[in-house]
């Protein structure tokens, strides 16, 4: 899916979040990457095989205060 040259990291790769946008819905809170997969705004993804990656946006400090 990617015609970046060097291409983007595929999907299955740690480092997809490096991949480019190539179409993103502010107002619904989620992008297409160029290697198909979808980043939600919370640090959430959907890769094109279906499985999802949990969230992981560092916490706040009044979250880690609390813990």
């Amino acid at each position: 899916m990617c015609l970046h040259h060097p291409p983007c990291p595929p999907a299955e790769s740690a480092d997809r979040e490096a991949a480019h946008l190539i179409s993103y819905h502010h107002e619904q809170g989620w992008g297409l990457r160029c290697n198909g997969v979808l980043a939600f705004d919370d640090t959430g993804e959907l890769l094109p095989d279906g499985r999802v990656i949990a969230p992981h946006r560092a916490l706040d400090r009044t979250e880690v205060a609390a813990a």
